[in-house]
């Protein structure tokens, strides 16, 4: 028994990761455009044509670029609640082949258990998932402005989680391609967690049983991979939590594939 995680690329430019156990394959999100996923696939000598589902966190562009090129044309399944589904039919006018959840829930696909929670974040009804199976969970946040009492429970069972560390809160303030009125949505409780704030959720979600942690969703303009890092390593170094790895997860190449056996 085992299942695996390859994130094929996160930040503004698009997100989407591949989740794989002996008899299921799915994506969380799909924000690249079609070409580019079914190519981060091939690398793994995989294909679209064999996944079982698409997850969709939420409607933005860089979460469902790829919908058109993959899930209308090979008929793929794609869960997502119903305002981000209205959403989505809205933007992309396309035939898909939607399969509702009620956010709060919790639904299956083959081996896999899938929570589905309640994010704050400025779209029609965002939500992370934490994906389960027998040998590991495995969490999904990359687009919160502030980590609620409610995600922090919900993902705290996670074994492996990609979260969001988008901007260095002094590198954004004094960025000068931003008008001020983006930087305040950033900034803001329905925008995307600092550095600080995701260590700060880090530290209050944190147990013996999370063992690999990814930042993802970086700022190309307002943060650095290195600074991320050190902020994040820094803040478990101080609370002993050696056992946890850290990993950036890039926006143009898919991180290593992270095997997890019984």
């Amino acid at each position: 028994m085992s299942i695996s995680l390859t994130i094929l690329g996160s930040g503004s430019a698009g997100n989407c990761s591949y989740v794989e156990t002996e008899s299921t394959r799915i994506l969380v999100d799909a924000g690249f455009s079609g070409r580019q996923i079914r190519q981060k696939l091939a690398a793994l000598s995989r294909s679209p044509e064999t996944l079982n589902g698409i997850l969709i966190t939420h409607e933005h562009s860089d979460h469902i670029t790829g919908l058109t090129g993959l899930a209308a044309k090979l008929n793929i399944p794609i869960y997502c609640n119903r305002l981000t589904r209205d959403a989505i039919e809205f933007t992309l006018k396309s035939n898909f082949d939607f399969r509702i959840f009620t956010t709060g829930t919790s639904f299956e696909i083959g081996d896999l258990s899938i929570d589905a929670f309640s994010i704050p974040h400025d779209a029609q009804d965002p939500v992370g998932y934490l994906v389960r199976h027998s040998t590991a969970n495995l969490g999904f946040l990359t687009d919160l402005g502030h980590a609620t009492k409610l995600v922090m429970e919900r993902v705290r069972p996670a074994n492996v989680l990609l979260l969001e560390s988008n901007h260095d809160v002094k590198m954004l303030q004094e960025d000068t391609k931003r008008p001020w009125s983006t930087k305040q949505r950033i900034l803001g409780r329905h925008g995307h967690l600092s550095n600080e704030a995701a260590a700060d959720l880090a530290q209050e979600i944190l147990s013996d049983s999370l063992k690999h942690l990814y930042l993802g969703h970086l700022s190309r303009d307002c943060n650095r991979p290195e600074l991320a890092l050190k902020v994040m390593s820094q803040r478990l170094t101080s609370l002993g939590a050696t056992h946890v790895q850290i990993s950036h997860a890039p926006q143009d190449t898919p991180c290593p594939t992270l095997h997890v056996s019984a």
